[in-house]
């Protein structure tokens, strides 16, 4: 069933279920990333003289993917990722192309393409002020550094954590240590951490000791072992559970 957005509370038993603390994953979550990536996989191999852009971008996607499942398991870093990607799209592919100059296309279009999900503002709006906010981000600090001000999204965020600046991605409970701290050690009780990945934002929420609320669109299934406390599907439903009762209204009889 859902209601206002929020698809179903995993935490049996709380009514209301209000944070005064809340950190938010940026990629999927509030960006559009998937766009944001095909628009600059297009840039970044046109302007160095790849005609069909998108008959790599497949390879791409599953190379990318793999690298970053990396970065949370703490085998190699973001940075890393700038250019391995290219480099084993290069190898795997044939394609005619020096990396370096793929690896740096490609993150100049990162910074300028994508979009904020409809609602997020609106969500950012309703929040901001009430509650402190920090965005915690597996990525590299120029695409999300750009990112964060084509978007105007800086006003909004006591802290902004970005993985490839701090030298430590989620699920570490490192990256957890330094949003904390930048945000004056709020109690973990009254914390939320907001994303769509199971494996980086409410894993590494989960670990920390503070709740998760799973950003969930797609109606993805969940591993029994994962501790979810808050599902939502769209991003508004986030104001109901943060600041709102999450009980669903009553039923009508037939």
């Amino acid at each position: 069933m859902t209601w206002n957005g929020v698809r179903k509370q995993h935490t049996v038993g709380v009514k209301h279920a209000r944070y005064t603390t809340l950190l938010l994953d940026l990629d999927h979550t509030l960006l559009d990333s998937d766009a944001s990536e095909v628009l600059a996989f297009e840039h970044a191999l046109g302007t160095n003289g790849v005609s069909d852009p998108s008959r790599y971008l497949p390879a791409y996607i599953q190379i990318n993917r793999a690298l970053w499942l990396a970065v949370e398991r703490d085998e190699v870093t973001p940075d890393f990722v700038r250019t391995a990607r290219f480099e084993r799209l290069v190898a795997t592919t044939g394609l005619h192309v020096d990396p370096l100059a793929l690896a740096g296309a490609f993150v100049i279009g990162l910074g300028q393409n994508g979009e904020l999900y409809p609602g997020v503002i609106a969500v950012l709006d309703a929040l901001g002020g009430r509650i402190q906010m920090a965005l915690v981000t597996n990525g590299l600090g120029d695409v999300q550094r750009a990112r964060v001000a084509r978007l105007g999204l800086a006003g909004y965020f006591d802290a902004v954590i970005i993985s490839s600046e701090v030298g430590v991605s989620k699920p570490s409970t490192a990256i957890f240590d330094i949003a904390f701290d930048q945000l004056g050690a709020p109690a973990r009780s009254s914390a939320l951490m907001v994303g769509d990945s199971l494996t980086s934002d409410i894993r590494g929420g989960t670990n920390y000791g503070i709740a998760t609320c799973w950003y969930n669109p797609h109606g993805h299934a969940a591993a029994d072992t994962d501790r979810i406390d808050h599902e939502i599907d769209t991003i508004g439903g986030l104001i109901d559970v943060v600041i709102g009762t999450m009980d669903p209204p009553p039923l009508r009889s037939a």
